[in-house]
């Protein structure tokens, strides 16, 4: 009999800290077969250990490669993740209430997260059903996930689609979003270095359960706002239903040779012409950098890089320290050839020479 394979130890501290060290360790967990202990989970944080949407992640992707774990448990700061196999697929469905015991807005988006790539790469489809928040603080908005981080992927046909069924808050969540996957795929190296010119922005700015002057005032700042890019603004006004008032405002910018989102939400005494504003000045922001990638998605797409076959390159107006963690997690489970110049808090470019 095989002795089992020893654990890699990845110290949740490290770097920016936070649960995308563990969502990355156990997405590569599944995919190499290499158990893995992490420590020290969001050591750094107000309420460490794992919360109500890491904990659901936990137990989807176990439940995804059949893998024994240990430290499972609201509050838990060690968790040890035995994967059983590759990831199987099939129809799944998650919901962050299971775990919080309550109603809760722990991200959809990063609960798809953990477990997109194992099941991308399965030897077949997978249909998922994730319940929580799915337009959050401190998480890619659904928004954001469909129509910038996804097709920067650059994947042949439509291997994933992302359907928004309900919209979630904070801080009661309660949206839902059906994913269809379409595996295996093969992830292609990415050429993100030069963006190209700006073609045109578009986006939505939504309510749930409020008036449609709302809306519709995030409408209008913002196309006032971004007047003097000279591109078409396909910004529209959304006012549909959910379990708890919400607003937000979420744009893209596509350029010839990338995409870039910006997204701002609503709170009470923040007024509507404000939300608009935070979103359409980080747009701006970044359209005066030279860089390709927005702000968030040079470190989404570190993954995906790393496994695909062949160099990717990548330029990020900001070296973010979720970036370089995200890097540090790859390196101690992939052979990926990584480069990353610029310093933290400075533009910078990646270089990733994929495993496969």
């Amino acid at each position: 009999m095989a002795e089992p394979r020893p654990a890699v130890t990845i110290d949740g501290a490290y770097g920016a800290g936070g649960g995308q060290i563990l969502r990355t360790a156990l997405a590569l967990a599944c995919l190499t077969g290499q158990p893995v202990q992490v420590v020290n989970i969001r050591a750094g944080r107000k309420n460490p250990g794992l919360a109500p949407q890491h904990l659901t992640g936990v137990r989807a992707i176990a439940e995804v490669c059949r893998a024994q774990v240990e430290g499972d448990a609201l509050g838990s700061q060690t968790l040890r993740f035995t994967p059983g196999g590759p990831a199987v697929p099939g129809a799944y469905r998650w919901d962050v209430t299971e775990a919080a015991g309550q109603g809760s807005a722990g991200s959809v988006s990063l609960i798809l997260q953990t477990v997109l790539f194992p099941l991308l790469m399965a030897p077949g489809a997978s249909t998922l059903t994730i319940r929580g928040g799915t337009h959050v603080s401190f998480s890619p908005p659904v928004h954001y996930v469909r129509d910038v981080f996804l097709p920067s992927l650059q994947l042949a046909g439509e291997p994933v689609r992302v359907e928004l069924g309900a919209w979630g808050w904070y801080p009661r969540g309660g949206g839902e979003i059906t994913v269809a996957i379409a595996g295996p795929a093969r992830l292609r190296p990415l050429t993100m270095d030069a963006r190209g010119p700006l073609e045109k922005v578009s986006g939505v700015a939504a309510v749930t359960n409020l008036p449609a002057h709302i809306p519709q005032r995030m409408v209008n700042r913002a196309r006032g706002a971004l007047r003097d890019l000279g591109v078409p603004l396909e910004i529209a006004p959304l006012r549909a239903r959910g379990p708890a008032p919400g607003a937000g405002i979420f744009l893209t910018a596509h350029y010839t040779n990338a995409r870039a989102g910006f997204s701002a939400l609503g709170r009470p005494g923040k007024a509507s012409e404000a939300v608009a504003e935070e979103a359409c000045d980080a747009l701006l922001a970044h359209h005066q950098s030279d860089a390709a990638a927005d702000l968030h998605l040079a470190d989404q797409l570190a993954l995906p890089c790393a496994l695909a076959e062949g160099e990717s390159v990548i330029t990020t107006p900001e070296v973010t320290a979720h970036l370089t963690t995200n890097l540090h997690v790859i390196q101690q489970f992939l052979r990926a050839e990584i480069a990353l110049t610029g310093k933290i808090g400075a533009s910078g470019r990646m270089t990733i020479r994929g495993w496969a």
